[in-house]
């Protein structure tokens, strides 16, 4: 399991997004050499934990349990056969680019230890926006990657650390319980039934998604 790229984002004008500067950051590309990664602070504070990538809408992006973004190069590679264009490292506005790592099957709650330092915690999955489809051009972007559900995966920062391309990456820790981040994406999309079972991950459950599992509950009754 390794790192393949390590990848920043700069703000540059589209017409994608609800940003009042109209600007987003969302096109990432691969750094040349070691990064420092840290917990940003909290979401609306905070943007990216990757040091020298920059958020530009704080409400809905960075933060804690958003300080990085992790998506799978077999899954771009699949996403490349089925779009009939390359995509690089970093073109789905992910941090870190893996190989050899089951991003979507990690659970809430794994932790990654990445180069000689870095430990990261998996908090929940990537939910697609406007400013994405408009990053990609692609027709009813929102729609086919929700159903693809292979979301990537956001994580915070437990141990700080400084990691570059080639770093291994070691799954240090597995919780017993089975949700995952591919379960996380089901239950803030499609599949709404499953929030109550996000609750099985206890204290790794971001404050936000366990405040909309436990209103999901209220809202269907003691017989739920």
């Amino acid at each position: 399991m390794e790192l393949l790229s390590v990848n920043l984002g700069r703000a540059t004008a589209s017409e994608h997004t609800d940003q009042p500067d109209g600007v987003t950051a969302i096109g990432k590309r691969p750094a040349p050499g070691p990064v420092e990664v840290r917990d940003p602070g909290p979401k609306g504070v905070g943007g990216s934990g990757v040091a020298g990538d920059e958020v530009c809408d704080l409400r809905h992006h960075g933060g804690t349990y958003q300080a990085v973004y992790a998506y799978a190069r077999e899954d771009l590679d699949r996403w490349e056969a089925e779009l009939g264009r390359p995509l690089r490292g970093g073109e789905f506005g992910e941090n870190f680019t893996t190989v050899g790592l089951d991003v979507n099957g990690a659970r809430i709650g794994e932790r990654w230890k990445v180069g000689d330092s870095l430990v990261l915690e998996v908090t929940s999955s990537r939910i697609p926006c406007r400013t994405f489809a408009g990053a990609l051009d692609e027709k009813g972007w929102v729609k086919r990657f929700t159903a693809a559900a292979v979301p990537g995966a956001y994580l915070r920062v437990v141990e700080p650390g400084t990691v570059r391309a080639g770093d291994r990456v070691e799954i240090v820790h597995r919780p017993e319980h089975d949700v995952t981040v591919t379960m996380h994406f089901r239950a803030h999309t499609l599949e709404r039934e499953l929030l109550p079972r996000l609750l099985e991950a206890g204290d790794a459950l971001p404050p936000s998604a366990r405040e909309r599992a436990l209103t999901y509950l209220e809202k269907q009754g003691p017989d739920a």
